[in-house]
């Protein structure tokens, strides 16, 4: 690659606390960053478990006042950030703690950012934001996939166009990040297969992101051997806490190495995501063979270099799209759309909404619409 001049961003929390336990350090991390009211917003499924009421008395026997909203969907949206909003200002809350997967940590970020500006949502950014009336978050992750604990972004659906919107802000960081593995102990095999293929989805794609960032490049390598070495045990031992908190470390390194660029995996999981309320992780393990088949052109080299780290029989494209698939069917991921009840009678608005998204801006090649419906039509049917 010709290198001319390019500019490599970081953005680190102020601290990452990891370790079996370290969640009885929410309260401290709460004070550090000044609060004294926060709300902790997560969603109903979690809602549900002794941890979030756990941690909601650790906050309140240190003298918290915390408050609880839940109202988050799979798949966030602007209505979810809003009743998140009316909820933090009814409570008069000065914090948030954003607890749960991606979605509930994404809403979480987005409710600190717009709660107290002038400009909508759908507005929020670097030139609109006051980021001095941004509030400050603690990020407690119960999956090991999105890495939104140590995002800039947040991926929200507009609910009247059903199109997912990213909005970003360098500030939208966590100040505080809480690693517990033992958080993560309880989530089914299914979800912490699909979790865990979205941490890859992001150190894949960040790898084959056709961007000069060598640092991000080494990160999403070693993130994959994580995601090799120990995704398979967290899935299949879910009390193994030893790869539950090692595939915490993959998905805080995926969506470090991801600042490089993203790509096709994840244009196309967004539009079927927003028009089919699926699970984004699912969809990323679905569609990536496809898309990485379509952009085998431009990625051979990539791929062949990431072969050789992981160590794979076949050091080549050919060995990684194997092992990418015999890991599929080792957890258990359906290998078409079609499996999970999705059909072709959104094919052209997902082929447009892909050719769309921003995700796509930095896939190694770029596509127009009809040659996303044309792989999104391929990973429906299962034509590699």
């Amino acid at each position: 690659m010709e290198i001319k001049s390019y500019s490599m961003n970081w953005h680190y929390p102020t601290a990452v606390r990891v370790g079996a336990g370290r969640i009885s350090e929410l309260p401290k991390a709460c004070r550090q960053l000044g609060m004294t009211s926060p709300l902790l917003v997560t969603d109903p499924g979690l809602a549900a478990l002794p941890m979030v009421e756990a941690s909601l008395q650790l906050c309140r026997d240190a003298g918290l006042q915390a408050g609880l909203f839940s109202a988050v969907k799979g798949n966030p949206t602007g209505g979810n950030v809003s009743d998140g909003v009316a909820a933090l200002k009814a409570g008069n809350h000065d914090g948030v703690i954003a607890f749960g997967g991606g979605s509930a940590i994404d809403a979480a970020k987005a409710i600190a950012l717009v709660a107290h500006q002038e400009c909508t949502l759908w507005e929020a950014g670097p030139g609109t934001v006051d980021a001095s009336k941004m509030l400050p978050v603690v990020a407690v992750p119960t999956t090991a996939g999105t890495g939104s604990e140590v995002g800039q972004a947040v991926v929200i659906t507009d609910d009247e166009s059903h199109v997912k919107r990213v909005i970003f802000h360098q500030k939208m960081v966590p100040a505080i990040v809480i690693l517990d593995p033992e958080l993560t102990v309880g989530l089914p095999a299914k979800l912490t297969a699909a979790t865990g293929m979205d941490a890859l989805a992001h150190n894949v794609e960040a790898f084959c992101a056709p961007v000069y960032h060598p640092m991000a490049e080494g990160i999403a390598l070693e993130g994959m051997r994580l995601v090799k070495d120990f995704l398979p045990r967290a899935t299949k031992q879910g009390d193994d806490i030893d790869a539950r908190l090692q595939m915490q470390v993959a998905s805080s390194m995926g969506a470090v190495a991801f600042q490089r660029g993203l790509g096709g995996i994840h244009a196309v999981s967004h539009s079927l995501g927003a028009v089919y309320d699926a699970h984004h992780g699912l969809l990323n393990a679905i569609v990536m063979p496809y898309m990485l088949q379509a952009n085998r052109p431009v990625i051979e080299e990539e791929m062949a270099r990431a072969a050789r780290y992981l160590d794979l029989p076949k050091q080549n494209f050919d060995g990684m799209l194997d092992w990418i698939l015999d890991l599929r069917a080792e957890l258990g991921i359906p290998h078409t759309l079609a499996d999970i009840n999705i059909d072709d009678a959104q094919a052209e608005t997902i082929g447009a909404m892909s050719a769309k998204d921003v995700a796509g801006k930095t896939n190694p090649q770029r596509y127009d619409a009809a040659q996303y419906q044309a792989i999104f039509l391929k990973a429906l049917r299962g034509e590699l």
